[in-house]
């Protein structure tokens, strides 16, 4: 499966505006956008760093896959996520190649992109999010 970069590592926060607080005095540059994801029952906050992007996820619901996430783990580094070209043919080299899938198609994410994620049982313990922009 080929890769362009690294399109944005996501952090589970309990608090997101403290969150925003402390990722804009560390990182020296603004929070660019936040929005909420309702069907992933989550809001999120977006960094930009070089071409990589800083995502903070706050669940606004504790059954929501973040919120689980928090009660299990606590905050922490949730996902990575690699930008993709054709995400849909990535997820069927991915399933041909053995990985379990946790979207067997793309869905609308957060930032205008579609997103698919690979269940971390098949990938080392990472949860891992192919991206590509909304056509």
């Amino acid at each position: 499966m080929k890769t362009a970069y690294i399109e944005h590592i996501g952090i589970a926060v309990e608090n997101l505006d403290k969150a925003i607080e402390f990722y804009t005095n560390l990182l020296g540059t603004e929070c660019y956008k936040i929005e909420e994801v309702e069907d992933q029952k989550v809001k999120t906050a977006f960094f930009m760093v070089g071409q990589t992007k800083i995502e903070l996820l706050a669940s606004t619901d504790p059954e929501g896959p973040v919120g689980r996430f928090l009660s299990r783990k606590g905050e922490g580094i949730h996902h990575i996520a690699f930008a993709v070209d054709d995400i849909a043919e990535r997820l069927v080299d991915a399933a041909a190649s053995g990985i379990n899938l946790i979207d067997t198609r793309p869905r609308k994410g957060a930032d205008g992109l579609n997103i698919a994620f690979l269940h971390p049982g098949s990938t080392g313990g990472v949860l891992i999010e192919l991206c590509e922009p909304q056509k």
